[in-house]
């Protein structure tokens, strides 16, 4: 009984949060969520204001969230390797794919005025696999460093690459911009060849 309740409840939660995280996405999408109030927020969401405080201090963190959890769906169905593996992956071509979707959000909020949070966040991901790539790798081309240094040092520079991508005008195709992050990630002098793709689908 105590378990099927707190299994409810638990539900319940996450349908509120998520609610919550889908009406700051949409909100942004629109550039209207810098302007918006939690009774905003809260409305767009279809739950009541004191439930935005019991899920959320802050309405940054929220975005954040919401933002990280869209990056998450973007590649949910696809294998994303914990290292750096020999073949740019399709979690790659996928996770910038989604960043081309949503070009004029990434754009604003990777921008001198953007959400410093989220910026955090997707910097956050890519230290995670450059670490996890550079153990693994075996490469002692960063001896003498701190991991942690060299993976700082990496990730900063795939979200720099990121931010110049969305910047182009043109912009180059989502498998481009991909090869690029992957070159950074993988490092210099080192082969990079085209994702494996099971639908037969031919790279740029």
């Amino acid at each position: 009984m105590g378990e099927a309740m707190s299994d409810r409840v638990d539900a319940r939660v996450e349908r509120t949060r998520r609610a919550l995280q889908q009406a700051a996405l949409e909100l942004a999408r629109a550039d209207r969520f810098d302007d918006a109030t939690v009774a905003e927020i809260t409305d767009a969401a279809g739950v009541n204001r004191s439930s935005f405080y019991q899920h959320y201090d802050d309405r940054d963190t929220l975005l954040a969230d919401a933002i990280e959890a869209a990056e998450i769906e973007a590649v949910a169905e696809l294998d994303v390797p914990t290292d750096i593996p020999s073949r740019l992956p399709d979690s790659m071509v996928a996770f910038l794919a989604h960043f081309d979707a949503d070009a004029d959000l990434y754009r604003r909020l990777l921008g001198e005025r953007g959400s410093p949070i989220v910026a955090a966040r997707i910097r956050a991901r890519f230290h995670a696999q450059a670490r996890e790539g550079v153990i693994s790798s075996g490469t002692t081309a960063f001896e003498g460093l701190p991991i942690d240094i060299v993976a700082a040092g990496i990730a900063g520079s795939c979200l720099a690459v990121v931010q110049a991508w969305l910047e182009l005008d043109p912009r180059p195709g989502v498998e481009t911009a991909a090869e690029w992050v992957w070159r950074v990630l993988v490092g210099p002098g080192e082969p990079i060849s085209a994702p494996v793709r099971d639908s037969g689908q031919s790279t740029r």
